[in-house]
């Protein structure tokens, strides 16, 4: 088994931003060998949906905006940037730009947290539909949605790491 240290380090960003919940999952002994990624998800996603309001809303917070001014400095996480880039949000027109700044900066002065999608297997239209969309969902409403997409990205990211039985 890994050390909590270890563990930590390889599992910590797989919620953005957010290695209490690897941590937590940990102290909990929800961690088994051998790990896989619906194994860990399932104990990283129980550790996230034990966090408060507040912690929760701070892992959602962490996320970065789509195709926001992180990804045009340069700033993403690795694994943002891949997935960003893998929905093509990287090669977006002037046009298309704008929008998305005009509906990330809606979506957050609606919700206080960033628009969040899992955008594997997904494109630029698809998510653009998707953002139109929720944005004219209620608050407790998208609150569950983003959480569902936090979750997905996780066990994306987990899935991508640690193929099943390794």
């Amino acid at each position: 088994m890994l050390s909590r240290e270890d563990f930590v380090s390889r599992f910590g960003g797989v919620f953005e931003h957010s290695p209490f919940i690897a941590e937590r999952a940990y102290d909990a002994g929800s961690v088994t060998e051998p790990l896989t990624a619906s194994g860990l998800h399932a104990a990283l996603a129980a550790a996230f949906r034990a966090a408060s309001r507040e912690e929760r809303l701070g892992v959602l917070r962490a996320h970065p905006d789509l195709a926001g001014r992180l990804a045009i400095a340069g700033e993403l996480t690795e694994d943002s940037r891949k997935e960003q880039a893998g929905a093509g949000l990287d090669r977006l027109s002037p046009a298309e730009h704008a929008r998305f700044t005009e509906l990330n900066a809606a979506y957050v002065r609606k919700f206080g947290f960033p628009f969040i999608i899992a955008v594997k297997g997904l494109d630029k239209e698809d998510i653009l539909s998707a953002f139109e969309t929720r944005i004219g969902n209620g608050l407790d409403e998208e609150l569950a949605t983003a959480t569902t997409q936090v979750e997905r990205i996780a066990l994306l990211r987990l899935t991508s790491m640690l193929p099943e039985g390794k």
